[in-house]
């Protein structure tokens, strides 16, 4: 790590991904990518390589997942409010990372983000800026950084629409970035052998 970031990271892991395994038998999040790496830690490791603190939000019975991304180097935290959908395990994040100066938040199903990107966007958080989203090749993607403004509001979402009303009401600092790995996630099994 070349950039000491005051930033915190939230890894949403939360998810059910039944689109990738209706049964549920299958965590898409510790599928394996070409490289045997689990979807997830490689979503961990990039957000690790720039900021100290990753915290990993899990739904309960999740006990695999949260296992993988220990040892991957994150802290853990069980969002008992997962099934309420992404803005209720958003929102455990933030409570359970209170004191944190900004966010990064990330989602555990895109494992292609550049350390680079995340680095941008923890440089613009870091020197207080509001909100910071990467673009690419018009389109927003993640993660989003959010400032510690935002603490209140990002602790009390719920639902599934995540921190939507948040960025539409704010005024978001949009960072063009050479990556597609910003639109890119894991939604089916031929996703896993993909490369943005």
């Amino acid at each position: 790590m070349t950039y000491a970031s005051s930033t915190t990271a939230l890894l949403l892991a939360a998810g059910r991904g039944t689109r990738f395994d209706s049964t549920g038998v299958q965590d898409k999040l510790l599928a394996p990518l070409p490289d045997g790496t689990p979807v997830a830690c490689a979503a961990a490791r990039a957000l690790l390589a720039v900021l100290p603190h990753v915290t990993a939000v899990v739904r309960p019975g999740a006990e695999a997942l949260a296992r993988a991304l220990n040892d991957a180097g994150c802290d853990v935290v069980f969002s008992t409010d997962a099934e309420r959908g992404m803005g209720a395990s958003l929102a455990a994040g933030i409570r359970a990372t209170h004191e944190a100066e900004g966010w990064i938040i990330a989602l555990a199903d895109m494992p292609w983000i550049a350390s680079a990107t995340i680095e941008q966007i923890a440089r613009r958080i870091d020197s207080g800026a509001s909100i910071v989203a990467p673009v690419y090749r018009g389109q927003r993607g993640h993660p989003v950084g959010f400032g510690a403004m935002h603490r209140e509001a990002l602790s009390s979402l719920d639902g599934d629409v995540g921190a939507r009303r948040i960025l539409e009401a704010a005024n978001v600092t949009a960072i063009d970035v050479d990556d597609p790995g910003v639109l890119a996630d894991v939604d089916t099994y031929a996703d896993l052998h993909r490369q943005p």
